[in-house]
């Protein structure tokens, strides 16, 4: 299912249509030119595990000629914590030259019709406290902090247990 795209300048420069394992190495490429890591594997998995599943969303700008200039992944997950079936967007990338033509608007809307559609009637989304740029880029498209709080803590490595047990 493609959709058609608006820019701010003309209508059609790029369209929104699921990922195909073809587009794993423009995915990486622009994984690496924002965040200047090389993740070939872990793409390659989040495609196995993401790509074209029920209930589970990863999609594709792609510009002209059939250029990848933006991708978003996310799913719906049920009764984590109480939690009626909500989407989660767990990962989105634009290319930043094109960065200002509504191509990660476009992105969001098309996966959050396609949370709604399959049941889904909240969105939610995890950053990093000082990722001024996504925290800007979603609160822009409505969505605010919600009901919940994430806790974390360090674990030991494997080699710290083997050292601790006397092995």
């Amino acid at each position: 299912m493609s959709e058609s795209g608006t820019s701010g300048a003309e209508p059609g420069d790029f369209v929104i249509r699921g990922a195909e394992a073809s587009d794993i190495a423009a995915i990486t490429q622009l994984d690496m030119r924002i965040t200047s890591l090389a993740k070939p594997d872990y793409w390659e998995d989040m495609f196995s595990r993401y790509g074209d599943r029920t209930n589970r969303f990863f999609l594709v700008a792609e510009g002209a000629g059939q250029t990848v200039v933006g991708f978003i992944i996310g799913e719906i997950r049920a009764w984590e914590f109480g939690s009626p079936p909500t989407g989660w967007i767990f990962a989105l990338a634009v290319d930043p030259a094109v960065r200002l033509r509504k191509v990660g608007s476009r992105l969001f809307e098309a996966i959050t019709a396609r949370l709604a559609e399959n049941g889904a009637d909240t969105v939610r989304t995890m950053l990093a406290r000082d990722d001024r740029l996504n925290m800007a880029f979603f609160r822009s498209q409505g969505m605010m902090g919600g009901p919940f709080i994430q806790l974390e803590m360090p674990l030991p490595s494997h080699h710290d247990s083997d050292e601790d047990r006397g092995g």
